[in-house]
């Protein structure tokens, strides 16, 4: 997979500026609807695929390529979420979407804009409440039509008019699934406290675990939370949810003594405070945390080594 701007060439200078200002755009309208960077970036590299494969003429009959672009890359992805649930279904394991680092901390590049060196699409995915890893996985849940419409109007604030061209169907029939897309937000998500509260209970979930110690981590887990792993069927991962505080004490301490060299590092998960666990300096799990009324209510650790590219390296050091 390219992570360059390789398609982006040819035209006149004012569409090339349109073109390659919209990347970025793109890529965080992609991973928001996918919950894969590499998805997205896939969807985006087709999306540039098809823009190129028109004639010059044709490029320049379009009245907006920023609308051209958004209207397409929506296709792409409506289409490969469809595809996606149906692989989804033959996953080995639980299906977590992709983790992604602050962009001060993402492997492989600058994470500064400074245009120097390589680039990489998580330094082009802003980290906000739309990523967080709660939030995603309520998506999951999501038709593709659903996800689709509430991404582009309620995340992006396109107009039901934009969205009902994007998904095929009418403006009104666009709004209802927003409405139910909703509907399964209120329903599933609470709101995220604040990020230091956040970052200052999964440092004692991360000294707990280091020390072994069973009850402290009981004390900080909510007693009907739930942790899930995601290894793809590439490596080890307990295949169901794990339930209930003192069993996740008690599988966390379990990990630890089957891996007695691993190294835990506070890191930012999706715009929020998580751990990342290394071992011989090589990242082999991401966890993001949920919170509520004060403990740790949800974890999703992430050991599939094809959603973690963005973490290898010593970047991470």
């Amino acid at each position: 997979m390219s992570t360059s701007d390789e398609p982006v060439r040819g035209g006149t200078g004012s569409e090339l500026g349109v073109v390659v200002g919209e990347r970025r755009r793109l890529i965080n309208l992609g991973y928001r609807l996918l919950g894969s960077l590499a998805e997205a970036e896939d969807a985006v590299q087709e999306t540039y695929a098809r823009w190129y494969a028109m004639s010059p003429r044709q490029r320049e009959a379009v009245e907006s390529p920023e609308a051209w672009l958004t209207t397409v890359a929506g296709r792409v992805c409506l289409d490969m979420l469809g595809s996606a649930r149906a692989r989804r279904e033959r996953y080995v394991g639980a299906w977590i979407p992709e983790p992604l680092p602050d962009r001060t901390e993402w492997a492989g590049g600058r994470a500064d804009d400074g245009r120097s060196g390589p680039t990489d699409p998580a330094d082009r995915v802003t980290l906000d409440e739309s990523v967080n890893m709660a939030f995603l996985v309520v998506l999951e849940s999501m038709t593709p039509a659903e996800r689709v419409a509430f991404i582009l109007h309620d995340v992006f604030a396109y107009p039901f008019a934009e969205v009902a061209e994007i998904v095929g169907r009418t403006p009104a029939a666009c709004r209802q699934l927003a409405s139910s897309a909703r509907r399964r937000i209120r329903a599933e998500g609470r709101p995220a406290g604040p990020p230091a509260g956040q970052a200052a209970l999964v440092r004692d979930f991360k000294e707990a675990w280091e020390a072994k110690d069973i009850k402290a981590l009981v004390g900080l887990l909510a007693p009907d939370a739930t942790m899930t792993a995601d290894g793809g069927g590439l490596v080890g991962a307990v295949l169901r949810p794990v339930e209930g505080s003192a069993l996740i004490a008690q599988y966390v301490v379990h990990i630890a003594d089957k891996a007695p060299g691993l190294t835990l590092l506070e890191r930012t998960v999706n715009g929020r405070p998580g751990l990342v666990a290394q071992s011989s300096g090589i990242t082999v799990t991401v966890a993001a945390f949920d919170l509520a009324d004060g403990r740790i209510s949800r974890i999703w650790a992430v050991r599939n080594p094809e959603k973690l590219q963005a973490w290898r390296d010593d970047a991470m050091n």
